[in-house]
């Protein structure tokens, strides 16, 4: 690959370093990181060596673009070019393992940090609070914060935020909601973002009066409610079937001019979509598009998923083709609701059909297509074929193997539901309660109690090693 630097970069000084810095910084923004390469390569046969802020910005690049071992590997570079790694380095190395759900690595990377005197910062531990949450580790989360309060660390409003989302996530919504008010008593003034978050848990738990409660709040202490807030809570209102307050939400979000755009349309005619509300969904697909608001992916995929709820397959296949005309591509999501409008109306041959032409026209079909059509098989019956989908399935995750496991156990088919609970226990996933109880239940009721129990002591086991 020929790159030619500028002449600036020909003479050694802190200018062409900075002029390098920005030139490697543009690339990788691009995820041209081969040219990025080969720039450096240039730059030190011209005697302008990389600094530490160049080996940051490729390590973010790799963790983001290639992977985290690629990224890993640049600490020895910057060893080898007698540089020092900073909290920069380390944060954007923590931040990577995190990307890719690598637990060990995130924790022997802090260790690293402290072994070498490199003291963390905020987003040190912001990023691991993040990473334990999100794998489930809440105590491991609690911890880290405790740290950093109790250390010379000021948590930020970030700081705030992800603790709060991540006690929500794991179920935690009360001790969230004191743990915010505790905040409130010894000073912290939160922004809307921090009221979204406990706006958007309150009503996704089911507890939409105390969000609305918030939603007051946010508004007695001066802020204004953002096209999320309003989001948020018009589809709280829609799944709890109060249509009239939901529209009441939505008009509100109009005269504020949160409606420019398909956002606020697409939202509404998503959620009256999901509560069975086709008409009036209708009504909104034609006020938006009589408003002359441009169609995007997102509007498309909406009206696809309407017109397949209708079962009008027909259609919903014409705006996949004029999708295309208009020069957009169709996503996963896409094939996803044409796959599962496909099975639902139990068209299965024409879901298969469907994910074949995707592997065709070079698609790769995503699992939760594959997801959709093994459902569609179950019901229809088609046992073997769904465990032939299956079986010739690179990739599973929770969904696929629960689908299978009440599949199995609707036919009785006991010991196979068992073998394949067993298997995604094996995997490290998590298996829904109903279940591993479809399956334990079943043996112990076929006279299979020995087996029951010792499928029984497997749960148990793998619940301990995930704590």
């Amino acid at each position: 690959m020929n790159s030619k630097l500028p002449t600036y970069f020909h003479n050694s000084s802190k200018l062409s370093i900075k002029l390098l810095n920005i030139s490697i910084s543009s690339l990788c923004k691009t995820q041209q990181i081969d040219k990025a390469e080969v720039i450096i390569i240039d730059a030190i046969r011209l005697g302008n060596f990389p600094n530490i802020v160049t080996y940051n910005t490729l390590i973010a690049a790799y963790t983001r673009f290639v992977s985290f071992d690629a990224a890993y590997s640049i600490l020895s570079r910057i060893k080898e070019a007698g540089l020092t790694p900073n909290v920069v380095t380390y944060n954007s190395l923590i931040a990577g393992a995190s990307r890719y759900s690598r637990l060990p690595q995130c924790s022997e990377l802090f260790q690293q940090m402290i072994q070498l005197g490199i003291y963390p910062d905020v987003w040190t531990y912001n990023t691991l609070m993040h990473v334990f949450f999100v794998n489930g580790r809440p105590h491991e989360a609690n911890k880290i914060f405790s740290d950093c309060f109790g250390g010379n660390i000021l948590p930020c409003t970030i700081t705030f935020n992800i603790m709060i989302n991540g006690l929500c996530r794991m179920g935690y919504i009360s001790n969230a909601v004191r743990f915010f008010r505790n905040l409130q008593e010894n000073g912290f003034k939160p922004k809307v973002e921090t009221y979204n978050i406990l706006i958007h848990w309150l009503c996704k738990s089911g507890r939409g009066g105390k969000a609305w409660k918030i939603l007051k709040e946010l508004e007695e202490m001066g802020h204004v409610p953002n096209a999320i807030t309003y989001t948020t809570m018009m589809k709280c209102c829609f799944r709890s079937k109060k249509i009239e307050k939901g529209f009441e939400v939505f008009m509100e979000m109009k005269s504020k001019g949160y409606t420019f755009d398909s956002y606020g349309y697409c939202t509404v005619i998503s959620a009256l979509a999901k509560v069975g509300l086709i008409k009036e969904a209708n009504v909104c697909i034609e006020e938006m598009i009589r408003n002359g608001i441009g169609l995007d992916l997102v509007s498309y995929n909406t009206l696809i998923n309407v017109n397949c709820k209708e079962g009008k397959l027909e259609t919903a296949l014409q705006l996949v083709d004029d999708l295309g005309k208009c020069g957009i591509e169709s996503d996963q999501y896409t094939h996803t609701i044409l796959v599962n409008g496909m099975c639902k109306v139990g068209d299965i041959d024409g879901a298969e059909r469907y994910l074949k032409r995707m592997e065709m026209t070079g698609v790769k079909s995503n699992l939760a297509a594959c997801n959709c059509l093994i459902f569609g098989l179950w019901k229809a019956g088609q046992i073997e074929y769904a465990m032939k989908v299956f079986e010739n399935l690179e990739q599973k995750d929770e969904f696929t193997y629960t689908v299978m496991i009440h599949g199995l156990c609707k036919q009785k088919m006991f010991f196979p539901a068992a073998g394949i609970l067993r298997s995604c226990l094996m995997e490290g996933m998590k298996v829904v309660r109903s279940a591993k109880w479809a399956v334990i239940s079943g043996l112990r009721a076929s006279g299979y109690r020995r087996e029951a129990d010792n499928l029984l002591a497997t749960i148990q086991t793998a619940n301990c090693l995930r704590c």
